[in-house]
Protein backbone atom coordinates (compact mmCIF):
# COMPACT_ATOMS: atom_id res chain seq x y z
CA UNK A 1 0.00 0.00 0.00
CA UNK A 2 2.71 2.60 0.81
CA UNK A 3 4.32 1.60 -2.31
CA UNK A 4 1.15 1.97 -4.67
CA UNK A 5 0.79 5.61 -2.36
CA UNK A 6 4.42 6.54 -3.54
CA UNK A 7 3.97 5.38 -6.75
CA UNK A 8 0.52 7.82 -7.12
CA UNK A 9 2.35 10.51 -5.50
CA UNK A 10 5.88 10.70 -6.93
CA UNK A 11 6.28 8.78 -10.28
CA UNK A 12 2.64 9.39 -11.61
CA UNK A 13 2.90 12.85 -10.70
CA UNK A 14 6.10 14.22 -11.23
CA UNK A 15 6.83 12.17 -13.75
CA UNK A 16 5.15 14.26 -16.55
CA UNK A 17 6.24 17.58 -14.80
CA UNK A 18 9.76 16.40 -15.76
CA UNK A 19 8.90 15.41 -19.55
CA UNK A 20 7.92 18.54 -20.47
CA UNK A 21 10.74 20.65 -18.47
CA UNK A 22 13.50 18.41 -18.94
CA UNK A 23 12.98 16.76 -22.52
CA UNK A 24 14.57 13.68 -22.75
CA UNK A 25 14.70 12.87 -19.03
CA UNK A 26 12.76 9.09 -18.62
CA UNK A 27 10.12 9.45 -15.26
CA UNK A 28 10.90 9.78 -11.12
CA UNK A 29 9.77 7.25 -9.39
CA UNK A 30 10.36 6.40 -5.87
CA UNK A 31 13.56 3.79 -6.40
CA UNK A 32 14.95 5.70 -9.34
CA UNK A 33 14.35 9.50 -7.95
CA UNK A 34 16.17 8.43 -4.39
CA UNK A 35 19.20 6.22 -5.70
CA UNK A 36 19.82 9.29 -8.39
CA UNK A 37 19.67 11.43 -5.20
CA UNK A 38 22.20 9.48 -3.71
CA UNK A 39 24.37 10.00 -6.61
CA UNK A 40 24.11 13.74 -6.34
CA UNK A 41 24.54 14.24 -2.60
CA UNK A 42 28.15 12.24 -3.56
CA UNK A 43 28.61 14.41 -6.19
CA UNK A 44 27.95 17.39 -4.29
CA UNK A 45 30.47 16.24 -1.24
CA UNK A 46 33.24 15.73 -3.90
CA UNK A 47 32.67 19.13 -5.08
CA UNK A 48 32.83 20.73 -1.30
CA UNK A 49 35.63 18.44 -0.59
CA UNK A 50 38.98 20.56 0.25
CA UNK A 51 41.90 18.38 0.07
CA UNK A 52 43.90 17.94 3.73
CA UNK A 53 47.84 17.64 3.30
CA UNK A 54 49.43 15.36 5.89
CA UNK A 55 52.95 13.68 6.33
CA UNK A 56 54.46 9.88 6.78
CA UNK A 57 57.16 8.63 8.02
CA UNK A 58 58.28 5.46 6.43
CA UNK A 59 61.40 3.34 6.78
CA UNK A 60 62.74 0.11 5.21
CA UNK A 61 64.48 -1.84 7.84
CA UNK A 62 66.93 -4.57 7.40
CA UNK A 63 67.43 -7.98 10.34
CA UNK A 64 70.59 -9.44 11.12
CA UNK A 65 69.29 -11.70 8.27
CA UNK A 66 69.20 -9.85 5.32
CA UNK A 67 65.59 -9.85 5.56
CA UNK A 68 63.40 -6.52 4.76
CA UNK A 69 60.60 -4.76 7.37
CA UNK A 70 58.65 -1.70 6.29
CA UNK A 71 57.81 0.08 9.27
CA UNK A 72 56.58 3.36 9.75
CA UNK A 73 56.50 6.19 12.70
CA UNK A 74 53.72 5.91 15.00
CA UNK A 75 54.84 7.44 18.53
CA UNK A 76 56.82 9.80 19.77
CA UNK A 77 58.02 10.09 23.65
CA UNK A 78 54.64 7.54 23.99
CA UNK A 79 52.41 9.54 22.45
CA UNK A 80 50.75 8.09 20.09
CA UNK A 81 50.77 9.44 16.30
CA UNK A 82 47.21 10.25 14.52
CA UNK A 83 46.86 9.91 10.66
CA UNK A 84 46.99 13.89 10.30
CA UNK A 85 49.53 14.68 13.16
CA UNK A 86 52.12 15.51 11.14
CA UNK A 87 50.81 18.24 8.64
CA UNK A 88 53.67 20.12 6.88
CA UNK A 89 57.18 19.02 5.30
CA UNK A 90 59.02 20.92 7.93
CA UNK A 91 57.99 18.74 10.85
CA UNK A 92 58.27 15.40 8.83
CA UNK A 93 62.11 16.39 7.73
CA UNK A 94 62.71 16.97 11.08
CA UNK A 95 61.67 13.68 12.68
CA UNK A 96 63.31 11.94 9.51
CA UNK A 97 66.62 14.27 10.69
CA UNK A 98 66.21 12.92 14.37
CA UNK A 99 66.09 9.23 13.59
CA UNK A 100 68.91 8.84 10.72
CA UNK A 101 71.44 6.73 11.95
CA UNK A 102 69.95 5.86 15.06
CA UNK A 103 69.92 2.60 16.82
CA UNK A 104 66.61 0.69 16.18
CA UNK A 105 65.33 -2.33 18.22
CA UNK A 106 62.86 -4.28 18.66
CA UNK A 107 60.67 -3.52 21.85
CA UNK A 108 58.06 -6.38 21.38
CA UNK A 109 56.66 -8.50 18.80
CA UNK A 110 52.58 -9.28 19.25
CA UNK A 111 50.99 -12.40 17.24
CA UNK A 112 47.09 -12.72 17.13
CA UNK A 113 45.53 -15.93 15.52
CA UNK A 114 42.50 -14.51 13.20
CA UNK A 115 39.83 -16.84 11.75
CA UNK A 116 38.42 -15.58 8.62
CA UNK A 117 34.57 -16.97 7.43
CA UNK A 118 33.52 -17.77 3.82
CA UNK A 119 30.93 -15.11 2.66
CA UNK A 120 27.15 -15.89 1.88
CA UNK A 121 25.89 -18.09 -1.64
CA UNK A 122 24.81 -14.79 -3.97
CA UNK A 123 21.75 -13.44 -3.97
CA UNK A 124 20.60 -11.09 -6.26
CA UNK A 125 22.44 -7.61 -4.99
CA UNK A 126 25.84 -9.91 -4.45
CA UNK A 127 26.08 -11.37 -7.21
CA UNK A 128 25.70 -8.13 -9.43
CA UNK A 129 27.77 -5.94 -6.84
CA UNK A 130 30.40 -8.89 -6.95
CA UNK A 131 30.35 -9.43 -11.11
CA UNK A 132 30.99 -5.66 -11.46
CA UNK A 133 33.76 -5.93 -9.53
CA UNK A 134 35.44 -8.78 -10.66
CA UNK A 135 33.97 -9.20 -14.03
CA UNK A 136 33.41 -5.78 -15.03
CA UNK A 137 29.74 -6.42 -15.82
CA UNK A 138 27.12 -3.65 -16.06
CA UNK A 139 24.14 -5.22 -13.42
CA UNK A 140 21.74 -5.16 -16.61
CA UNK A 141 24.66 -7.51 -18.31
CA UNK A 142 24.87 -9.45 -15.54
CA UNK A 143 21.17 -10.37 -15.39
CA UNK A 144 20.81 -10.92 -19.11
CA UNK A 145 23.39 -13.67 -18.50
CA UNK A 146 22.09 -15.10 -15.59
CA UNK A 147 18.50 -15.41 -17.04
CA UNK A 148 20.44 -17.18 -19.99
CA UNK A 149 21.85 -20.02 -17.35
CA UNK A 150 19.07 -19.64 -15.51
CA UNK A 151 16.69 -20.83 -18.65
CA UNK A 152 19.38 -23.60 -20.14
CA UNK A 153 21.98 -24.15 -21.97
CA UNK A 154 22.47 -27.19 -24.47
CA UNK A 155 24.81 -29.80 -23.44
CA UNK A 156 24.75 -32.75 -25.12
CA UNK A 157 21.78 -32.53 -26.94
CA UNK A 158 20.07 -31.73 -23.88
CA UNK A 159 18.87 -28.00 -22.69
CA UNK A 160 19.93 -27.72 -18.97
CA UNK A 161 19.54 -24.90 -16.48
CA UNK A 162 22.74 -24.19 -14.78
CA UNK A 163 21.89 -22.05 -11.97
CA UNK A 164 18.60 -21.74 -9.54
CA UNK A 165 16.50 -18.73 -10.14
CA UNK A 166 18.53 -14.96 -10.23
CA UNK A 167 15.90 -12.98 -8.57
CA UNK A 168 16.39 -13.72 -4.62
CA UNK A 169 17.38 -12.04 -1.24
CA UNK A 170 17.83 -15.78 -0.01
CA UNK A 171 21.13 -16.40 1.30
CA UNK A 172 20.05 -20.68 1.69
CA UNK A 173 20.32 -23.42 0.14
CA UNK A 174 18.03 -26.64 0.50
CA UNK A 175 19.78 -29.71 2.33
CA UNK A 176 20.40 -31.63 -0.25
CA UNK A 177 22.16 -28.95 -2.59
CA UNK A 178 24.32 -28.41 0.86
CA UNK A 179 24.89 -32.11 1.08
CA UNK A 180 26.30 -32.35 -2.68
CA UNK A 181 28.71 -29.24 -1.61
CA UNK A 182 30.21 -31.17 1.70
CA UNK A 183 30.55 -34.16 -0.47
CA UNK A 184 32.38 -32.26 -3.40
CA UNK A 185 34.85 -30.14 -1.23
CA UNK A 186 35.79 -33.55 1.02
CA UNK A 187 36.69 -35.51 -2.44
CA UNK A 188 37.99 -32.77 -4.11
CA UNK A 189 40.01 -30.93 -1.07
CA UNK A 190 40.30 -33.61 1.67
CA UNK A 191 38.43 -33.51 4.81
CA UNK A 192 40.51 -30.54 6.55
CA UNK A 193 38.87 -28.04 4.15
CA UNK A 194 35.49 -29.06 5.45
CA UNK A 195 33.67 -27.49 8.76
CA UNK A 196 32.21 -29.73 11.03
CA UNK A 197 29.30 -28.04 11.25
CA UNK A 198 26.56 -27.22 8.34
CA UNK A 199 27.05 -23.19 7.32
CA UNK A 200 23.85 -21.51 8.06
CA UNK A 201 23.63 -18.07 6.69
CA UNK A 202 20.79 -15.01 7.38
CA UNK A 203 20.23 -11.97 5.27
CA UNK A 204 20.57 -8.44 6.21
CA UNK A 205 18.53 -6.92 3.96
CA UNK A 206 16.27 -5.08 5.68
CA UNK A 207 13.69 -5.58 2.94
CA UNK A 208 14.39 -9.00 2.47
CA UNK A 209 12.07 -11.30 0.83
CA UNK A 210 13.14 -15.12 0.86
CA UNK A 211 10.76 -16.82 -1.23
CA UNK A 212 13.85 -18.39 -3.20
CA UNK A 213 17.07 -19.98 -2.28
CA UNK A 214 20.78 -18.37 -2.97
CA UNK A 215 21.77 -17.99 -6.61
CA UNK A 216 23.53 -21.63 -7.16
CA UNK A 217 24.70 -24.12 -9.31
CA UNK A 218 21.36 -26.86 -9.89
CA UNK A 219 24.10 -29.41 -9.72
CA UNK A 220 27.68 -28.65 -8.19
CA UNK A 221 29.28 -31.48 -9.85
CA UNK A 222 28.76 -29.67 -13.08
CA UNK A 223 32.15 -27.61 -12.71
CA UNK A 224 33.05 -25.09 -14.85
CA UNK A 225 35.72 -26.74 -16.79
CA UNK A 226 33.39 -29.30 -17.32
CA UNK A 227 30.72 -27.13 -19.25
CA UNK A 228 33.52 -24.88 -20.83
CA UNK A 229 32.85 -25.73 -24.16
CA UNK A 230 29.17 -25.01 -23.89
CA UNK A 231 29.27 -21.67 -22.65
CA UNK A 232 30.52 -18.43 -24.13
CA UNK A 233 33.02 -16.50 -22.20
CA UNK A 234 30.34 -14.04 -20.17
CA UNK A 235 28.42 -16.91 -19.51
CA UNK A 236 31.46 -19.01 -18.42
CA UNK A 237 33.01 -16.25 -16.07
CA UNK A 238 29.76 -16.14 -14.20
CA UNK A 239 28.64 -19.45 -13.81
CA UNK A 240 32.35 -20.23 -12.28
CA UNK A 241 31.82 -17.01 -10.04
CA UNK A 242 28.16 -18.75 -8.73
CA UNK A 243 30.15 -22.24 -7.97
CA UNK A 244 32.96 -21.07 -6.58
CA UNK A 245 30.95 -18.87 -4.61
CA UNK A 246 28.26 -21.78 -3.66
CA UNK A 247 31.12 -24.15 -2.60
CA UNK A 248 33.28 -21.93 -1.03
CA UNK A 249 30.11 -20.97 1.35
CA UNK A 250 30.32 -24.71 3.01
CA UNK A 251 34.30 -25.10 3.08
CA UNK A 252 36.38 -24.45 6.45
CA UNK A 253 37.27 -21.33 7.67
CA UNK A 254 41.20 -19.37 6.67
CA UNK A 255 43.26 -19.52 9.92
CA UNK A 256 45.38 -15.94 9.98
CA UNK A 257 48.21 -15.11 11.83
CA UNK A 258 48.87 -11.08 12.55
CA UNK A 259 52.04 -9.83 14.02
CA UNK A 260 52.78 -6.52 15.16
CA UNK A 261 56.20 -5.59 16.06
CA UNK A 262 57.01 -2.48 18.02
CA UNK A 263 60.35 -0.81 16.94
CA UNK A 264 62.08 1.78 19.47
CA UNK A 265 65.27 4.47 18.02
CA UNK A 266 66.34 7.51 20.34
CA UNK A 267 66.30 10.85 18.47
CA UNK A 268 69.20 13.23 17.91
CA UNK A 269 66.44 15.52 19.42
CA UNK A 270 66.15 13.22 22.81
CA UNK A 271 63.24 12.05 22.03
CA UNK A 272 62.18 8.34 21.70
CA UNK A 273 60.28 7.18 18.57
CA UNK A 274 58.39 4.54 18.13
CA UNK A 275 57.95 2.61 14.80
CA UNK A 276 55.65 0.01 13.91
CA UNK A 277 55.69 -3.08 11.33
CA UNK A 278 52.82 -5.27 10.87
CA UNK A 279 52.13 -8.09 8.61
CA UNK A 280 49.34 -11.75 7.96
CA UNK A 281 50.78 -14.70 7.38
CA UNK A 282 48.21 -17.71 5.80
CA UNK A 283 48.25 -20.90 8.22
CA UNK A 284 45.51 -22.35 6.69
CA UNK A 285 44.06 -21.83 3.46
CA UNK A 286 40.71 -22.89 3.95
CA UNK A 287 37.77 -21.34 1.72
CA UNK A 288 40.36 -19.23 0.34
CA UNK A 289 41.79 -21.94 -1.45
CA UNK A 290 38.81 -21.33 -3.57
CA UNK A 291 37.40 -18.01 -3.79
CA UNK A 292 38.14 -14.60 -1.95
CA UNK A 293 35.33 -11.95 -1.81
CA UNK A 294 35.59 -8.42 -3.69
CA UNK A 295 35.44 -5.20 -2.01
CA UNK A 296 34.65 -1.51 -2.91
CA UNK A 297 37.42 -0.37 -0.54
CA UNK A 298 41.21 -0.14 -1.12
CA UNK A 299 43.14 -2.73 1.46
CA UNK A 300 46.60 -2.20 2.03
CA UNK A 301 48.64 -5.53 1.63
CA UNK A 302 50.91 -5.60 4.77
CA UNK A 303 52.36 -8.83 3.74
CA UNK A 304 54.42 -11.26 5.36
CA UNK A 305 56.91 -10.28 8.50
CA UNK A 306 60.00 -12.19 8.45
CA UNK A 307 60.67 -14.06 12.04
CA UNK A 308 61.32 -10.85 15.03
CA UNK A 309 61.88 -11.33 18.42
CA UNK A 310 62.10 -8.72 21.59
CA UNK A 311 65.84 -7.34 21.64
CA UNK A 312 66.72 -7.81 17.87
CA UNK A 313 68.26 -5.40 16.42
CA UNK A 314 67.48 -3.47 12.98
CA UNK A 315 69.77 -1.56 10.52
CA UNK A 316 67.81 1.06 8.70
CA UNK A 317 68.29 1.06 4.83
CA UNK A 318 66.39 4.05 3.96
CA UNK A 319 63.78 6.15 5.47
CA UNK A 320 61.43 8.26 3.36
CA UNK A 321 59.25 12.17 4.43
CA UNK A 322 56.14 11.32 2.14
CA UNK A 323 53.39 13.58 1.27
CA UNK A 324 49.88 12.55 1.29
CA UNK A 325 46.68 14.59 0.63
CA UNK A 326 42.86 13.30 1.57
CA UNK A 327 41.21 12.26 -1.22
CA UNK A 328 37.47 13.22 -1.93
CA UNK A 329 34.66 9.94 -1.09
CA UNK A 330 34.77 8.35 -4.68
CA UNK A 331 31.71 8.43 -7.46
CA UNK A 332 29.57 5.46 -6.61
CA UNK A 333 30.03 2.25 -8.82
CA UNK A 334 27.08 0.02 -10.11
CA UNK A 335 28.70 -2.18 -7.21
CA UNK A 336 28.86 0.41 -4.50
CA UNK A 337 25.50 1.79 -5.51
CA UNK A 338 23.79 -1.65 -5.19
CA UNK A 339 25.06 -1.84 -1.67
CA UNK A 340 24.17 1.14 -0.57
CA UNK A 341 20.76 1.14 -1.91
CA UNK A 342 20.40 -2.55 -0.24
CA UNK A 343 21.16 -1.07 2.64
CA UNK A 344 18.72 1.11 3.10
CA UNK A 345 16.14 -0.66 1.71
CA UNK A 346 15.73 1.51 -1.38
CA UNK A 347 14.37 -0.92 -3.78
CA UNK A 348 13.93 -4.51 -4.85
CA UNK A 349 16.47 -6.82 -6.91
CA UNK A 350 14.64 -7.38 -9.89
CA UNK A 351 14.81 -3.51 -10.48
CA UNK A 352 18.40 -2.62 -9.55
CA UNK A 353 19.79 -3.04 -12.72
CA UNK A 354 16.92 -0.85 -14.61
CA UNK A 355 17.43 1.63 -11.97
CA UNK A 356 21.16 1.67 -12.58
CA UNK A 357 20.77 1.97 -16.24
CA UNK A 358 18.78 5.47 -15.41
CA UNK A 359 21.17 7.06 -12.71
CA UNK A 360 24.53 6.24 -13.77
Amino acid sequence: LARRALDYLVGFTLSPVLWRKLPGARSAGRVQSVALRLVCEREAEIEAFRPQEYWSIEALMETAGGDEVRTRVTAIDGKTLRRYDIKDGETANAIKQAILGGAFNVASVEKKAVRRNPAAPFTTSTLQQEASRKLGFAAKQTMQVAQRLYEGVDIGGDTVGLITYMRTDGVQIVPEAVGEIRGLVERDYSRRYLPPFIREYKTKAKNAQEAHEAVRPTDVRRRPEDVRRYLDKAQLALYELIWKRAVASQMASAELEQTTAEITVQGRDGKTYGLRATGTVTVFDGFLKLYEEGTDDVIGDDGALPILAQGDRLDARKIEAKQHFTEPPPRYTEASLIKKMEELGIGRPSTYASTLNICL
